[in-house]
């Protein structure tokens, strides 16, 4: 798995503040806005920015979109650094 985009949308400090607040749970757009001091716009370029990372997930229900963490990237990520320190995996995990 290429991990540029990843590692992109990861050196945002609020695209990982972003994070920390789904790992409670799916949030709307406007729910995300909430907790930061920025305008609707830029908080749509980072879920945008997260969405191209496969870091999240959209759920459209009506008139509203749910994110929501996407662990598994994540997990890969953990894998891969794991594998880098000589942990007995390798990037594959084996």
């Amino acid at each position: 798995m290429p991990f540029g985009d990843t590692f992109k949308a990861l050196s945002d400090p609020a695209r990982r503040q972003i994070l920390e607040l789904l790992k409670k749970g799916p949030l709307s757009a406007g729910d995300i806005g909430s907790h930061f001091d920025m305008t609707g716009a830029t908080i749509s370029y980072h879920l945008k920015v997260l969405k191209q990372a496969d870091l999240v997930f959209e759920r459209r229900e009506k008139n509203y979109i749910y994110y929501q963490l996407n662990a598994s990237v994540l997990e890969e990520i953990m894998l891969w650094v794991s594998g880098l320190k000589g942990g007995g995996t390798d990037a594959e995990g084996k």
